[in-house]
């Protein structure tokens, strides 16, 4: 099979043909239609967090369940599904609680050390998956807990951008910070999670939704989707102040969905008294945030949000059915279709802020 593989960081993808094994006890062969390009890849390419290598990367995949291995109860071949990193054991104090994105328990969805790889090269070289997926390729071996069942009319391109994306941008709105009727809220960051976030925001009732952007074509799509209120940080001077004057003195709720230390400083400063900011982006790992301890006296909260505290397999059918009703817009979202063999392209796009997000469209 072909599959877009990182091979150094920092480094482009280079696509490559693997060997794929037969599905294991719990495992699920997937045949990919749709793959959606997240940011968070482009970080690993970029050599911003280490990871191990060779690696197929993706993550945010759907497609169409062709077999699977021993013990296998939740899908069938046949069925059609979304794949999540949210990877669940079921088992640990996490998952138990409640939290099953916090699963502590990675080696469950893995293979054990002693079993052969699940991608290899020709020469017998393993091949890793990223965060067990590895979703930029034309088939995928996962562990069942690492994807849902969705119904067969949702078109699996579109359906892509939920596995990842759109679960993180809406949970962290729904779940993580638990938006109420009339917030103001800002979302600073209109690529794919942003978009999301907005669109969950106008969902959920808030009265008003301002959205940070430095590209015009963004926050065109960001207005389209349910912004109230836009401003660009190219063309402002003083982002803060920009935002406390159009809320009427500050946020009630704000998303940095960017991964920034400056934006995710920013998004605690557009805070009203007793407003809470949530980091969704993905700050590199060797930077601290910054913020007036004095603040803290106001009940501003400042917290983050890992995968939008989903629980997917409740969650994405939700979202989906959302977008069937006409209340979630996927087709906006996605503003480039691509091939495998245009991945890189596809990053080139994203890092010159020209795209909200591109899918990767499989032959069928």
């Amino acid at each position: 099979m072909k599959a877009a593989v990182l091979n150094r960081q920092p480094g482009d993808l280079e696509i490559e043909d693997l060997r794929i094994d037969d599905p294991g006890r719990h495992e699920v062969l997937v045949r990919t239609v749709g793959a959606g390009l997240c940011h968070s890849d482009l970080h690993f390419m970029e050599g911003l967090f280490p990871t191990r290598l060779p690696s197929v990367l993706g993550h945010e995949s759907a497609g169409v369940v062709e077999a699977v291995g021993e013990d296998v109860t939740y899908v069938s071949p046949g069925d059609h599904i979304v794949c999540c990193l949210s990877i669940f054991c079921g088992m640990c104090r996490h998952c138990l609680s409640g939290h099953p994105n916090r699963c502590g328990n990675p080696g469950a969805g893995s293979r054990p050390r002693s079993a052969p790889p699940r991608l290899s090269r020709a020469d017998g070289t393993a091949v890793s998956q990223l965060a067990r997926l590895g979703g930029f390729a034309e088939m995928m071996l996962v562990h069942e807990n690492g994807v849902v069942k969705i119904a067969d009319e949702i078109p699996l391109d579109k359906a892509a951008l939920v596995g990842c994306g759109v679960l993180t941008g809406s949970g962290a709105v729904f779940r993580t910070a638990g938006v109420e009727p009339g917030s103001r809220v800002c979302v600073i960051g209109a690529g794919g999670i942003g978009l999301a976030a907005i669109q969950a925001a106008h969902i959920a009732g808030a009265s008003m939704v301002i959205v940070v952007d430095v590209t015009e074509s963004k926050l065109e799509t960001a207005r389209q989707l349910g912004a109230t209120a836009t401003v660009n940080a190219a063309a402002t001077d003083d982002v803060v102040e920009a935002v406390k004057e159009l809320s009427g003195g500050g946020a009630d709720y704000s998303f940095e969905a960017i991964g920034r230390k400056a934006t995710a400083e920013q998004a605690f400063e557009v805070l009203d008294v007793g407003g809470t900011a949530t980091v969704i982006g993905m700050v590199p790992d060797d930077q601290k945030l910054e913020i007036r301890a004095m603040d803290l006296l106001s009940e501003k909260r400042l917290q983050g949000s890992m995968m939008g505290s989903n629980q997917f397999r409740v969650d994405i059918p939700r979202l989906l059915a959302m977008y069937l009703e006409g209340r979630l817009d996927l087709d906006t979202m996605v503003s480039k279709t691509l091939t495998l063999e245009e991945v890189n392209e596809g990053y080139a796009l994203m890092k010159r802020g020209e795209i909200a997000r591109s899918v990767i469209a499989f032959p069928p």
